[in-house]
């Protein structure tokens, strides 16, 4: 029986972030990217009710011992789930996550309508502007251009900010990897040292020249580090 993964995007993020990740350990690992429902409409708290849709997810699916990986708030849900599920997760990963500190540059309500805006943003969050392909502008300008979509980002950001885990995290006993870009804006480095000094089983890794979402920007080097810790 192959061994779950659970890849959890960010609040822009899709399942193509992780085409890296899932064409390295596809053949040999079992691969789950269940798209966040981030835009649903719900009278609970935003955050809490992601951490309860994974919980349902993981019981639907029938998982045991999981390895839960995490960009950004997909990192911040996997904490949450972590921490009210210690017996269901293997291992944990955390890359950029937020958390604890997090630039919300993007503002409390995105430019609608200015895709030059809108691409700066998405630019933003690598080291390199390039990794910002014209196919992924598209998909967060269209997101910004959806009236129900925009306000549950919003929602979700503002949910997240409130969300402080650092007395959380000394109670997860369990492997945690960090991988972050030595160039991440959004949660810097220092943030990652943070996360390292709270949570008592964890190791930190660092990439050089790279920014937010590591597995999209530096695939090769993210693998290799997984693939190290999972194994």
């Amino acid at each position: 029986m192959k061994q779950s993964l659970i890849l959890l995007h960010g609040l822009f993020g899709g399942l193509s972030n992780w085409e890296g990740v899932v064409a390295h350990f596809g053949p040999h690992y079992d691969i789950r990217i269940p798209p966040l429902p981030i835009y649903d409409q719900h009278k609970c708290d935003n955050l809490e009710y992601l951490v309860d849709f994974l919980e349902t997810y993981i019981i639907a699916e029938q998982l045991e011992q999981v390895i839960l990986i995490g960009n950004s708030l997909g990192g911040h849900v996997a904490i949450l789930y972590t921490h009210r599920h210690p017996e269901k997760v293997a291992k944990l990963v955390l890359t950029g996550s937020s958390g604890l500190y997090e630039n919300t540059s993007m503002g409390s309500y995105p430019k609608r309508g200015n895709y030059a805006y809108i691409r700066e943003r998405v630019a933003y969050t690598f080291y390199d502007p390039a990794t910002a392909t014209d196919a992924l502008v598209d998909e967060v300008f269209h997101i910004t251009t959806d009236n129900r979509k925009c306000f549950g980002i919003i929602r979700m950001a503002k949910s997240a900010q409130r969300n402080y885990v650092a007395h959380l995290l000394p109670d997860i006993q369990l492997p945690v990897l960090l991988i972050w870009g030595t160039d991440d804006k959004i949660t810097p480095p220092e943030v990652a040292h943070d996360f390292k000094r709270y949570l008592p089983q964890s190791t930190l890794k660092m990439i050089p020249q790279c920014g937010h979402a590591p597995m999209m920007e530096r695939p090769v080097e993210f693998n290799a580090l997984l693939e190290i810790f999972i194994k």
